[in-house]
Order: C-alpha cells, then sequence, then structure tokens
C-alpha cells in the first residue's frame, strides 16, 4: 500500500484557538476595568488587574487537569480569580450583580481587526469552530458579541477536558467526525501547535506578537515549520485559497 503525504489530504476543517488569536483579550478587559473605574469612581491599576486575571487562568484550570477538584468551567474559575483579585486590588463596592457582570467582559471580548473578515472567507470553503477552553456559553455570546461567523463552537465543555489535555485534541476531530489529518488547528500559540502536531492534526500559526501588551516575550514568531504561518487572519485566508 502506498504511503499518503499528509500534506497532500486535503484540509476540511479549521478550528481555532480564540482567546488571543480570534479576539484581542487584553485591550477588551482593560478597557472594561477602566470604564467600571470611571463609572464607579474606582481607581486602580487595571493594566496590571488585567495581567493577573489572566495568569491565574493556566493555575485554575490546572486544578482541574490534576484531578484537585471535579469538571469545572472557566466561568467558575474566572469568577473565583476575580473575588481574589477585587481583595489584592482595593476594588470595593460593587454589588454582586455588577462582579457576575464583570466576570461576563470574557463573553463580550472584541475580535482583532482583521478577524471577522479572514473568517468569512475560510467560512465560504471550510467548517470553521472554535477550538477553545472557554465555556459553551462564553464562546456563543463572544461570536455575537463580534460577529464571529461560526460554523459551530467546541469547547472543553463538550469533552470536560482542558488543552493541553489529549481529549481535547483527539475530542474535536470526532466532533465534527473527520481523520485528525482533515483539522487544522489554527492558534498564535507555538505549544499549542505542538500539541496539535503530536496528535495527528494539522498547524495554522498566526502571528499575534501583542496578545500580551507591548513586552511580550513568548509566541513573537513561528518556532516550528507549521503547516501554515500567516501574519494575519486575512493573510492565513490567502494561504487557504479563500
Amino acid at each position: 500500500m502506498q504511503n499518503v503525504d499528509v500534506a497532500e489530504i486535503p484540509v476540511k476543517a479549521l478550528v481555532f484557538d480564540t482567546f488571543g488569536t480570534v479576539v484581542n483579550w487584553r485591550d477588551s478587559v482593560i478597557h472594561e476595568l477602566r470604564d467600571l473605574g470611571r463609572r464607579k469612581g474606582l481607581d486602580a491599576d487595571w493594566v496590571a488587574m488585567a495581567d493577573a486575571w489572566r495568569a491565574g487562568y493556566a493555575p485554575g484550570m490546572d486544578t482541574v487537569r490534576q484531578g484537585k477538584r471535579p469538571w469545572t468551567s472557566v466561568d467558575v474559575l474566572h469568577r473565583e480569580r476575580l473575588d481574589v483579585l477585587l481583595d489584592q486590588f482595593q476594588v470595593q463596592g460593587l454589588t454582586e450583580a455588577e462582579k457576575d457582570h464583570l466576570n461576563r467582559v470574557w463573553h463580550r471580548l472584541d475580535p482583532w481587526p482583521d478577524s471577522v473578515a479572514g473568517l468569512r472567507r475560510l467560512k465560504s470553503k471550510y467548517i470553521i469552530s472554535t477550538f477553545s477552553n472557554g465555556s459553551v456559553p462564553c464562546l456563543v455570546n463572544m461570536a455575537k458579541h463580534g460577529g464571529l461567523p461560526w460554523d459551530c463552537v467546541f469547547s472543553s465543555d463538550i469533552v470536560q477536558h482542558y488543552k493541553p489535555d489529549a481529549e481535547m485534541y483527539l475530542g474535536v476531530a470526532r466532533f465534527l467526525d473527520l481523520p485528525t489529518s482533515q483539522v487544522m488547528v489554527v492558534a498564535a500559540h507555538n505549544n499549542d501547535l505542538r500539541h496539535a502536531r503530536s496528535h495527528g492534526l494539522r498547524t495554522g500559526y498566526i502571528h499575534r506578537p501583542t496578545e500580551y501588551g507591548p513586552n511580550q516575550s513568548k509566541d513573537l514568531r513561528a518556532e516550528e515549520d507549521w503547516d501554515r504561518i500567516a501574519k494575519d487572519i486575512g493573510d492565513f485566508a490567502s494561504q487557504m485559497g479563500v
């Protein structure tokens, strides 16, 4: 039986890391925190608070991944981290409703300028889906907020595992009823793509050198020979033939 070059197998589905690759979480969160401060007459280092909120993301998921607690959605993990940070940054006087609304800022993240138009182009030829640790409600609300034209939403909720667990990478192919060779993970994060490749999925890198702000120190370039390497989603769409 003749061996088939994986590179010659047509990709049918593009599944996108969402936080950082498709949406600009940092500027979105900073904007809402600053707006809250103006409305409530509060003063804090909102940039540092946004960064600290995101910094709690991976450790929170690790408690689930390591079996230290049962399955817990990112929405709950974000809220637990927020409660700590409100105390740490001395942000006082918020009602419970205001805290809940603030926590849902992660449902209202704005797309990068190239995201919506690029995704619409890709949708004309490929299945496009999220591939995210965000909750299903978070990803659906984010799509409504930003006009993201997903065909479907794949979330950690569906397999009750977080990246980089194998269940996420293999699960998205099962979710789409496709072999891994026909599913491409598209991400601004080299480590995400390393795990995707290790499980037989194709890889597309999107350059987002300011995801973590002006002093970003990781994911400044494609660190391996990914199947596609693009400066943004529009460039990626051109490379994918649309």
